[in-house]
């Protein structure tokens, strides 16, 4: 539940949504209401202007990011758009959800004169003003896009983006899947079902009780990407599992998760716009809808693995011991190392990717 004053930002988006609750016939898909809560403009939680990536809860932030803990993230992940880069005859990178801008300030200064243009695609204009100032250095090579272009020649990048795509929420009562939304009891924001046609992309042993997601904004994505990119290859790094993993029977409750000054909590529907709403990535869901759409899968792995290919253990070695300590969190299994995957598509490119090197994961897609 959810409740907040009237004359606050939170309590303004509260409005916006209870009006659209109405609007709908008294109940919203939980994607539409996501997208509110996250996007809506001036009022979401990624379009209201105040801090939310930091590496301590006492700077403001909510949670941190892997370029946020440690340069080698992206001096690491270089490499391999370096390699991509030289594969595909380009000299464009183009970033998804740039956040801070720490990844890109990290791309750019590992990958030199070797990039000619950084377009950046953010849909938050107070994170746009951020990124500015982060990248001044970069003034002559860096753009920002509002939607995409008609083609798209280069390398993508897109580190914790596809986590914060709405999703559809489904619940098995044990008979019938039913789609989980959002309606409103005297102001309040509360779940509430409706009979559906959708189900999982995976038919298991469903416990009665069961709350999971379904991706479909997240793979619509993909399918634009894949109309959109005549020669290159896209890099998604985002925590999440294989499909078998995703919808595993014992995994009741689903993902989705909101993060709030560094802490997580399992209840979107308190303090709308005020904390994170994201949801793991299902990861055989976006390369089947890449290969669909056109895209060869080059490459599915770890964090850890990945970062290893590319060369972290070399910058490790040139590091210092505060460094050391927090480039650790990128690849230890009880941190990034393990929960998190990388994901490589790609058209156009002959490219047996060095961050697949050793450990590729393709078969457990």
């Amino acid at each position: 539940m959810s409740s907040t004053g009237p004359g606050s930002l939170r309590g303004s988006l509260l409005q916006r949504v209870l009006a659209a609750i109405a609007a709908a016939g008294g109940w919203l898909p939980f994607d539409r209401f996501m997208a509110l809560a996250l996007y809506e403009p001036d009022l979401g939680y990624y379009t209201r202007g105040t801090p939310v990536f930091g590496t301590m809860p006492a700077s403001g932030s909510d949670f941190v990011t892997a370029p946020e803990l440690s340069p080698l993230f992206g001096q690491a992940l270089a490499r391999q758009v370096a390699e991509a880069l030289e594969a595909a005859g380009a000299d464009t990178v183009y970033e998804f959800g740039a956040g801070s801008g720490a990844l890109a300030a990290q791309l750019l200064g590992a990958l030199g004169s070797r990039v000619k243009r950084y377009a950046i695609v953010d849909l938050s204009g107070t994170l746009r003003q951020r990124q500015a100032e982060r990248l001044a250095a970069w003034t002559g090579t860096v753009q920002w896009l509002d939607e995409l272009p008609d083609t798209l020649h280069g390398v993508v990048v897109g580190n914790e983006v596809l986590d914060a795509m709405p999703v559809q929420l489904l619940h098995w009562d044990g008979a019938h899947w039913l789609e989980r939304g959002v309606a409103a009891d005297g102001g309040m924001l509360v779940f509430a079902d409706r009979p559906s046609t959708q189900r999982p992309p995976l038919d298991a042993p469903f416990v009665p009780g069961t709350v999971t997601e379904i991706h479909p904004q997240a793979e619509a994505f993909i399918r634009t990407l894949a109309g959109k990119l005549t020669r290159g290859a896209a890099f998604f790094i985002d925590y999440g599992f294989p499909e078998a993993e995703y919808y595993h029977p014992q995994r009741t409750a689903g993902t989705l998760m909101c993060h709030r000054a560094h802490q997580a909590d399992d209840r979107p529907l308190e303090d709308v716009g005020s904390k994170d709403i994201t949801a793991h990535v299902n990861f055989t869901g976006i390369a089947l809808a890449g290969q669909d759409a056109g895209l060869d899968v080059l490459g599915y792995t770890s964090q850890a693995r990945f970062l290893f290919n590319c060369g972290l253990a070399d910058l490790l070695a040139g590091a210092d011991l505060r460094e050391r300590a927090m480039a650790q969190k990128l690849v230890t299994e009880h941190e990034m190392g393990e929960l998190f995957k990388v994901l490589a598509l790609g058209r156009g490119v002959t490219l047996d990717p060095l961050g697949f090197a050793a450990g590729d994961r393709m078969h457990t897609l």
